[in-house]
C-alpha cells in the first residue's frame, strides 16, 4: 500500500543522485511543484525522461539537476523555445547535457514495455527518419512471421516516476481524469513512484474516463494542491497562460532565470 508523505519527504527518499526520473503529465497534470522539489533538494547527475519536456525541464536543467534527457519534443507550448535547455546543449550551462531524443510513439511503446516487464517495443515508426542515425536505441528488427522490417526500441524503466492527480484516499488508490497521457505507464515501469494529489479522500467517487491506480503500484503519496501549476488540472484549476509567455523573457538570460529560481523556487514555502 502507498504511504501518504510529505512532499519533501517523498523526494528526499525516492529522487537519488543519479537515478532516472520520469515527470510525466500531458498539457495537464504536470507535477511542477514535485519538481521544484528536486531543485530545491538539488539533486544531481539526473536522467530526466519525458515524452514532453517543457518548462519545468527547462527549470531543472537550468538549475544543474541534469546530465542527460530522453524525450520526443521540447519547447514552451505555445511560446517557442526553451532556453535553458538550449544552453545547456549549445554552451554546457551550467553542465553538459547529452541528449536521446525519440518520436513520441516511441517514448509511448517504451513506457509500454516498462509497464509489460518486456525487454523491448516494436513499432514501424521511426521509418524515413534520421533519428536511428543519431539514437543508438533505435534498431531495426525482421519479423518472424512475415519477414517485415519493423523498429525495437528499449524498455523504460525509470529509478522513479513522478506525476499529479486529482484525488487519492488513505490507502494510496490515485484517481486522475482528463488528459492522461502515459502516466499510468510511466508509474507501473518505474521502480518507485510519488504522486502529488490535489485532495485525500475517504473514497473515491467514480468520474467519466478516470484512470486508477492502485495503492499497491504506487510507493508514496504527497498532499499538494495546486501542485501542477502553471500547468493545471481538469476540475480544479486553470492553466496559467500568462506565466508560460513571461516564461520566455524569464529564462532567456542566465542572470534572469537564476533569480527567479532563487525567489520562487529556493526561497519559497514548502508543502506541508
Amino acid at each position: 500500500m502507498a504511504k501518504l508523505v510529505s512532499l519533501a519527504d517523498g523526494v528526499a527518499e525516492l529522487v537519488r543522485d543519479g537515478d532516472t526520473v520520469a515527470l510525466e503529465g500531458f498539457t495537464h497534470l504536470i507535477p511542477f511543484a514535485a519538481g521544484h522539489e528536486i531543485i530545491r533538494q538539488r539533486r544531481r547527475e539526473l536522467t530526466l525522461v519525458r515524452m514532453t519536456p517543457d518548462v519545468i525541464y527547462d527549470q531543472l536543467i537550468g538549475a544543474g539537476c541534469a546530465r542527460r534527457l530522453v524525450f520526443s519534443w521540447g519547447g514552451n507550448p505555445g511560446v517557442g523555445s526553451l532556453h535553458r535547455f538550449r544552453d545547456a546543449v549549445q554552451n554546457s550551462w551550467p553542465v553538459p547535457l547529452e541528449l536521446e531524443e525519440h518520436s513520441h510513439a516511441g517514448m509511448a511503446n517504451r513506457y509500454v514495455a516498462g509497464a509489460s516487464g518486456l525487454p523491448f517495443a516494436v513499432l514501424r515508426g521511426y521509418t524515413g527518419t534520421d533519428l536511428p542515425r543519431h539514437t543508438t536505441n533505435i534498431r531495426p528488427i525482421d519479423c518472424p512471421f512475415t519477414g517485415e522490417t519493423l523498429t525495437a526500441v528499449p524498455a523504460l524503466r525509470p529509478d522513479v516516476t513522478v506525476v499529479h492527480a486529482q484525488r487519492a484516499d488513505r490507502a494510496g488508490n490515485v484517481q486522475m481524469w482528463g488528459i492522461t497521457g502515459v502516466q499510468k505507464e510511466a508509474v507501473l515501469a518505474a521502480e518507485r513512484s510519488l504522486v502529488t494529489v490535489e485532495e485525500i479522500v475517504d473514497e473515491l467517487d467514480p468520474v467519466p474516463g478516470q484512470v486508477i491506480l492502485p495503492g499497491w503500484a504506487v510507493t508514496a503519496v504527497a498532499h499538494v494542491p495546486d501542485g501542477a501549476h502553471p500547468s493545471y488540472t481538469q476540475g480544479y484549476s486553470v492553466r496559467d497562460n500568462d506565466f508560460y509567455r513571461a516564461w520566455d523573457a524569464i529564462s532567456r538570460e542566465r542572470a534572469s532565470f537564476q533569480d527567479w529560481i532563487a525567489r520562487h523556487v529556493l526561497d519559497a514555502e514548502v508543502p506541508a
